[in-house]
């Protein structure tokens, strides 16, 4: 299978998981300045995994953005000598920063929960996050063009043309203001 038919497959298979399957998650949402030492480990380490060793894609991950991006961590308890485990990520640039509407960029689950619905919960969550700090305002992504069908489904429209961003074909999506807050509050709770 091509892998542009694989991601397609993944994204569209991310749409039908049961909720049943979500882990219970524990949200952390901080500026940079209040993260942890190991918080941004985790962020930064799970952001490379993925962006940069699984997708190929060679290119500096941090950026000056994340100063000052508001950032969502979601972690799933382990054992008892176990440490948490970062199983979602993604962060959110203010208005202005990169768009004119609020942001949700950095996206990212990781590889061994897959198929739980995390890409869903961490949207969602994100969502209803920004939609409580920026009230009024739509929210613009830079998406993966595969996942545009994922996006789709929690209310995003596509606003762009296809481009390339680090050599990957991306599409600029849109969710609107008002609808925003009430849809990602209803996606949050059937999550």
């Amino acid at each position: 299978m091509p892998a542009g038919a694989f991601r397609e497959a993944a994204a569209l298979d991310a749409l039908a998981t049961p909720a049943a399957r979500l882990p219970a998650l524990r949200w952390h949402w901080q500026p940079f300045a209040s993260l942890s030492g190991t918080q941004l480990h985790a962020a930064l380490a799970l952001r490379s995994a993925v962006f940069v060793v699984e997708q190929a894609c060679v290119f500096l991950d941090p950026d000056e953005h994340d100063l000052d991006a508001h950032h969502l961590l979601g972690f799933v308890d382990g054992a008892a000598e176990a440490p948490a485990e970062l199983a979602a990520y993604l962060r959110v640039l203010a208005p202005g920063r990169r768009y004119a509407e609020p942001s949700i960029g950095r996206v990212v689950t990781s590889r061994r929960r897959r198929g739980q619905g995390l890409g869903r919960a961490v949207m969602c969550e994100g969502i209803a996050r920004t939609a409580a700090m920026y009230p009024g305002a739509s929210i613009r992504i830079s998406a993966q063009a595969y996942l545009r069908v994922f996006y789709e489904s929690l209310g995003f429209q596509t606003v762009s043309e296809p481009y390339l961003e680090d050599g990957i074909p991306h599409l600029e999506m849109l969710l609107g203001s008002e609808p925003a807050a009430a849809d990602a509050r209803s996606l949050r709770a059937s999550a």
